[in-house]
């Protein structure tokens, strides 16, 4: 069995945590995909082409870097992991919000609600790209104004879709999860193992 160098493209220490926490080995590579939502582009397609563009960007990026300082045949023996998050309400991609009053209009359309959130994410090497899309439901509560002021003070909405974070103080909002925690949070632990194993079985055959 040959070996494999995985990379995670992705400055989200969320995502650190939760692919170290199901015990892979990694280095981080910073890639930059412009995050805009096309004209009539549907949530899932949304989230799943930026997943591919992240992880073929780190590939990209890797095949530059193996031109100028090792050999290119080293190339097929790295696999780069790219995912991203959105919530959904209503068909609506809620992004991260650009300053408070955003932040409010997002919590007060989720507030007493069901919402979606899509995690995908995509595994590639420099011949193929795989996709793995997650969505889990979740309701939250009713929250008041003042909470909602209270939240956005505490600096965690600020740079999280829908302007929340679930492993944070948003957790008391959460009546109810139907699906992945861990995809809420950034990764799906289960479908990005299985995603991996897969992959590399497929490259060692």
């Amino acid at each position: 069995m040959k070996q494999i160098n995985m990379y995670l493209a992705s400055q989200s220490p969320r995502r650190r945590e939760l692919l170290t926490q199901i015990g892979v080995e990694f280095s981080v590579l910073s890639v930059e995909v412009e995050e805009q939502q096309q004209v009539g582009e549907l949530a899932p397609d949304y989230v799943s082409r930026l997943a591919r563009d992240k992880a073929q960007a780190g590939v990209a990026a890797l095949i530059k870097l193996n031109a100028t300082q090792v050999s290119m045949n080293t190339a097929a023996d790295n696999l780069v992991l790219g995912a991203d998050t959105i919530v959904v309400y209503a068909g609506q991609v809620l992004e991260k919000p650009v300053d408070e009053a955003d932040s409010i209009r997002m919590l007060s359309l989720l507030s007493g609600h069901e919402h979606e959130v899509m995690t995908a994410v995509a595994l590639a090497d420099n011949t193929r790209c795989w996709v793995e899309l997650v969505t889990t439901q979740v309701q939250f509560r009713e929250i008041s104004r003042p909470e909602m002021h209270d939240y956005w003070r505490t600096g965690e909405p600020s740079d999280k879709a829908g302007s929340y974070a679930i492993q944070g103080f948003a957790g008391k909002f959460v009546r109810h999860l139907s699906g992945s925690y861990s995809a809420v949070v950034g990764l799906p632990l289960m479908q990005t193992e299985q995603l991996i194993q897969a992959f590399k079985a497929e490259q060692n055959k």
